[in-house]
Parts: C-alpha cells; sequence; structure tokens
C-alpha cells in the first residue's frame, strides 16, 4: 500500500492507494455490442514560445499517439469535439489540421473508427450575423472534412443559438445543411451546462419542447441522419427522446453523469455512446464493452460503476472546465509529460478538485500504475506549497 498527503475536505489528509489498475488490452470494436466513440483531447506543446491565452501550440506526436491508444482499445474517435478544446482554446485553423492529421492516421490502419466535428465556429455570433452566413459557415467546415475523407458530427453552432428568432430558423438551417451532405451525419445537441453560450437551442428554452424541433428535423431527413449525440446530463430527458427516434438513427449518448446504464438500456432499446470521459477511463469502457458484447452484464456494471463518481466530479459545474480533468488524468497516466493545455486551462480547477479527482481515480481503478501517478501528483502538489 502507497500513502499519499492529499488536500481533502479543506485539510491535509493520509490517503492509501487500494485501486487494482485495469490491465490494457487490445481490443476489437467487432466484439463490442454498441458503436463506441470517445471525444479526444489534444496534448499542448509546453515547450512553444507562444501566448497560451491566444495563440494554442499543440505537441502532434503525442496528440495521434493518443488517438492510436484509443483505436488500440477498439474504441472511435471523436475528433476535433469540445473535449479538444473546441471554442476553448481550439480554433477552427488548429481544428482543421487536426482533422486533417488524424484521418490521415485513420487510414493508416484497418480498424480506426472516427468522425470529425464540423461547426460554425470561425463565424463569431454578433448582432450582423444572418442565417445564411451561418449556412455558409456550415457548408465551409463540412467541405474540409468531407474533402479529406470525414464522416461528419454535427456540431451546435454558437452562432445560431444568437441569431435565431425561433424554431423555424433552426429547421431552415438543418434542412439545408442536411440535404446536402454525402453521408449520413451525426447531430449534436450540446447543452448549455457544457457552453452557456447554446442555452435555448432548438429555438426553446425548456429542453422537451426543443426536442420536438429536434426530432421533427431529424424526422424529415432520417436518411441522413446516423444519430444524434445528446449532452444535458439528464437520463430521463435521453430515455425519452431515445423512444422517440425514428427507425435506424442512433441515440449516442453524451451524458457523463449516468453512462453505464443509458449504454446497458432496457427493455425498449439502449444508448450508443459518444463520451468525453470515455477519453479519461479508456481501458476500463474497453473492458466493459467486451464484457457487455460476451453478456456479462454484471461485470460491464462493475467496471463502469465506480467510474461514475469520478466522472460527475469531472463534469461538476461550471461543467465546461471538465477538459482540465481529463487532461490531468492523462498526465497522471503518463500520457503526457506535463499538465499544460491549450488556452491555459490547466488553471480551470481548484488544487482540492485535482485533489479529489485523483482519490476518485484510484477508487475508479483508472490509474494505470500507481507510483508513477503518486510521483506526478506530488510534483503538483509542491507547486502548491503542499510537501
Amino acid at each position: 500500500m502507497t500513502t499519499i498527503n492529499l488536500p481533502l475536505a479543506g485539510q491535509i489528509t493520509p490517503y492509501t492507494l487500494a485501486g487494482i489498475p485495469i490491465p490494457l488490452a487490445r481490443r476489437d470494436a467487432k466484439s463490442f455490442p454498441r458503436v463506441v466513440f470517445a471525444a479526444a483531447h489534444v496534448v499542448a506543446d509546453p515547450f512553444a514560445d507562444n501566448d497560451p491565452w491566444l495563440t494554442p501550440a499543440i505537441d502532434w506526436e503525442r496528440t495521434l499517439a493518443f488517438r492510436h491508444r484509443l483505436w488500440d482499445l477498439g474504441l472511435g474517435v471523436a475528433e476535433a469535439m469540445d473535449t479538444a478544446q473546441r471554442g476553448m482554446g481550439l480554433g477552427w485553423a488548429e481544428a482543421q489540421e487536426l482533422i486533417k492529421r488524424s484521418l490521415a492516421e485513420a487510414r493508416t490502419r484497418g480498424d480506426a473508427l472516427i468522425a470529425c466535428g464540423a461547426g460554425t465556429d470561425h463565424l463569431a455570433a454578433g448582432p450582423d450575423v444572418t442565417l445564411d452566413m451561418i449556412i455558409r459557415a456550415y457548408e465551409e467546415q463540412i467541405s474540409i472534412v468531407e474533402a479529406a475523407g470525414g464522416r461528419i458530427i454535427l456540431m451546435a453552432s454558437r452562432a445560431l443559438a444568437s441569431a435565431a428568432e425561433g424554431p423555424d430558423d433552426y429547421v431552415k438551417i438543418y434542412d439545408r445543411i442536411l440535404s446536402q451532405v454525402r453521408e449520413p451525419v451525426i447531430i449534436h445537441w450540446l447543452g448549455e451546462m457544457f457552453d452557456p453560450a447554446l442555452e435555448g437551442y432548438w429555438g426553446n428554452r425548456d429542453h422537451l419542447k426543443a426536442m420536438d424541433t429536434c426530432l421533427d428535423v431529424i424526422a424529415a431527413h432520417a436518411a441522413k441522419v446516423d444519430g444524434i449525440k445528446v449532452s444535458l446530463l439528464s437520463k430521463e430527458k435521453e430515455i425519452a427522446m431515445r423512444r422517440r427516434l425514428p427507425e435506424g438513427v442512433r441515440m449516442y449518448t453524451g451524458d457523463d453523469f449516468n453512462y453505464a446504464e443509458l449504454i446497458a438500456g432496457d427493455e425498449v432499446g439502449h444508448s450508443d455512446a459518444l463520451l468525453g470521459i470515455f477519453d479519461a477511463i479508456a481501458p476500463a469502457a474497453s473492458m466493459a464493452m467486451e464484457a457487455l458484447g460476451g453478456g456479462r452484464e454484471a461485470e460491464f456494471f462493475n467496471l463502469l460503476d465506480p467510474t461514475v463518481p469520478l466522472s460527475r466530479h469531472i463534469f461538476k459545474a461550471p461543467t465546461r472546465f471538465y477538459k482540465t480533468g481529463v487532461v490531468f488524468l492523462a498526465y497522471l497516466n503518463g500520457l503526457q509529460d506535463h499538465f499544460a493545455m491549450i488556452g491555459g486551462q490547466q488553471s480551470a480547477r481548484s488544487l482540492a478538485h485535482l485533489a479529489e479527482l485523483f482519490r476518485l481515480a484510484d477508487q475508479a481503478r483508472v490509474l494505470s500504475d500507481p507510483d508513477r501517478a503518486i510521483e506526478r501528483m506530488r510534483r503538483i502538489l509542491a507547486v502548491h506549497g503542499v510537501g
């Protein structure tokens, strides 16, 4: 047993690690009963001479190596999404390069599932933005992803949330875009808890009324919609929407609070997965999906249930700062040599938050090498004056 002093509950407390790390093992997604994407983070370059709040610098080698790790575990990569700090440090120029590089890496393998975010984030929201400008912005990003051979995740638009006067404007935009895409897309409904600028998406602050508009759009274009990722952190709303989807349209859970039970499903149906937390707990997610595919539901829950408190902590309000926890866990697990983020976002969570994350990660068995994790946690504590 190894013990470390952590700032927990307002005081320095000895904590003894008890988790037995989940072993890494290469897996084939064909053994999984669900389609599973992990929204992947980017690794910053800490040696670049840049202004971190203004100009992102990316360590491309480590960033792409992490994608291969996800593919090795049988997980798909949801590229250039909010987990990659899209709109919070990662601009469209960098997202384009990330998408092109990741798609090129995917082509070197025969087992790489990948889909890429296309939105309007190069168009700043403002009073002069028109619906036609939003359409052109979507078309520009979609054309870049499609030209690179990528599959589309149709991201929610801050510009549209600002410019739309009601549900009809959303219908107009999505009708236009969905009628033009080459292959079926995954629509992304990102709730305001993840991005406050998206409050009232689909033309209504009431999620159930907004859902009606979204479902109408999907029903009108079901052949062009592979599925919808819903990130509202409400299992009840996700299940209600899942039961109303047209046949053949998938529900991809984006609920980082309730993913285990939503993926397992009920007598009526289940959710597939497109989750930021699966970046952080990839080995557990991979082993759990294999267990579910083998009919071992108890093992599935035994693996994932302990990760839920960790995920709820990482995604606690303000939820948009969850990326800090995702990258911190990557640092603890040796997937990058530093705790630095583009946009300086490593400062978005407190030392107390990170200490509790460490404890919960141990409980969830997702610290791959406890000795290394302790050594790295002690570095962070030392920076904050904790001996």
